[in-house]
């Protein structure tokens, strides 16, 4: 998942294809559906990502009772209006009136608390929960932002490497060389510093036993040099989310691509593709594309059927984008690293959102 930030941005306003009365405001890539006339290009208004929950009186203010996801119907998630797909919530709340947006946006302030509207956190099964303990010393990782978001992350014709975003479930093991011992979280579990107490009939566990990841990670830490060493991989199949891609994690192994390595070379923590260290090692998330980035190539490549199965059984979550130097990006204030997910998958009926 992304960072939730609900901040003032700066509108491009185009045409809606099918209907008069309606109109689209750009922010970054993305875009929302709203009323015509509402907003002229260049003014600027408070967007409110996908993934956030609203409070009842925002609701109510913004016309949306009874309009918005999940349960509570309060929940703010991509959909098609009279065919367009409009992502998130354009609006000037009347809790901010009198606010300088402008200066809001250049100021990068982030609203959410102001507006009382937080981040959804998905349920956890049981097969993926588990007793914890406290692990200060697991390696970290991040919230990959969407691209839509950050257009300029990338530059045209930076040399980039396009991975296939797998819809399952993140398990990050940590290696810690001295001791020879590891530890295995989710990510957001990994994100409290917690660890997951290895368990016979907990699926990370399950994943990293299965597939030999310790011998792997003491191999590696080996190889580099590193006193600790982080592999991060996704788990799937049917029984985590509602896209399986042909394995079955309820009855047998389940699914693991890596899609990242961390080593911690003395205090020193570098980033690695897997397929320059793991390649015949570990099952690695397909790589679509490795050369000089094209946003129309991107964008493409987010939709269509996933390849991990070989058979195409369903469609893609999307992809993920990162330089081939691992550069850092100001845009983002770290790894010049995003994601782009796909229109069908967003819009999707029956889908899961397990962490």
């Amino acid at each position: 998942m992304s960072t939730l930030r609900v901040t003032a941005e700066r509108l491009t306003i185009l045409d809606h294809p099918d209907a008069d009365a309606l109109e689209l405001a750009q922010v970054g890539l993305y875009r929302a559906v709203v009323a015509k006339g509402a907003y002229r290009t260049g003014e600027f208004a408070v967007y409110i990502p996908e993934q956030a929950v609203l409070p009842e009186p925002l609701i109510d203010e913004l016309g949306l009772t009874g309009r918005l996801a999940g349960s509570a119907r309060n929940r703010v998630r991509a959909v098609r209006l009279r065919g367009e797909l409009s992502q998130g919530i354009v609006c000037r709340p009347g809790a901010l009136d009198g606010v300088d947006l402008e200066r809001a946006a250049a100021d990068g302030t982030d609203f959410a608390e102001r507006l009382d509207i937080v981040k959804w956190v998905p349920p956890v099964p049981v097969s993926m929960s588990g007793d914890v303990d406290a692990a200060p010393d697991l390696l970290p990782w991040i919230d990959i932002e969407n691209l839509k978001r950050y257009p300029d992350v990338f530059a045209p014709g930076d040399p980039v490497t396009v991975t296939e975003k797998l819809h399952g479930t993140a398990c990050c093991l940590t290696f810690h060389t001295g001791s020879g011992t590891l530890e295995v979280t989710s990510k957001g579990l990994g994100a409290r510093r917690l660890a997951l107490r290895e368990s016979d009939g907990n699926l990370y566990w399950r994943a990293v036993r299965g597939h030999g990841l310790p011998a792997v990670a003491a191999a590696l830490a080996e190889r580099l040099g590193a006193d600790r060493i982080g592999i991060y991989g996704e788990v799937y199949g049917s029984g985590v989310q509602d896209l399986g891609y042909g394995a079955n994690a309820g009855a047998g192994l389940p699914g693991y691509a890596a899609f990242d390595v961390c080593a911690d070379i003395g205090g020193q923590l570098s980033w690695y593709d897997p397929a320059d260290l793991l390649d015949g090692e570990l099952p690695l998330v397909p790589r679509l594309f490795h050369g000089p980035f094209d946003l129309d190539r991107v964008l493409a490549l987010a939709a269509g059927n996933e390849t991990v199965s070989g058979r195409e059984l369903h469609i893609r979550e999307g992809v993920v984008i990162r330089t081939a130097d691992g550069r850092y990006s100001p845009d983002l204030g770290g790894r010049a690293i995003a994601k782009v997910v796909a229109d069908a998958y967003l819009t999707r009926k029956g889908g899961t959102e397990y962490e």
